[in-house]
């Protein structure tokens, strides 16, 4: 049962990269906003646009990205680093204790 829950873990945390690489760079470009501080108080947060700053910034779109969300420089590294930590935990490697 273990290996199974660790098969099926290791499956989505690979899918899920993959997937966002394999669409247009441009899939969440349009749409509503589903951030509480756009349609509550109608200003924009330091989190609004970081999912098409992210997608723009994996298809080396660096200067769209850029207009989306500064923060992506940040973010995009700190993504990987914690996707890394996970998917070396499920093989019982330790990293970043401080993460």
């Amino acid at each position: 049962m273990k290996l199974l829950l660790k098969i099926i873990s290791l499956t989505v945390l690979f899918t899920i990269p993959i997937t966002l690489l394999i669409l247009p760079s441009n899939f969440f470009d349009s749409g509503n906003s589903i951030c509480m501080s756009v349609l509550f108080f109608d200003t924009e947060c330091y989190g609004c646009g970081m999912t098409r700053a992210v997608m723009h910034f994996i298809h080396f779109n660096f200067t769209e990205a850029m207009t989306y969300n500064k923060l992506v420089i940040l973010v995009l590294p700190l993504l990987i680093l914690g996707w890394l930590k996970i998917v070396l935990s499920l093989f019982g490697k330790k990293i970043l204790k401080w993460f």
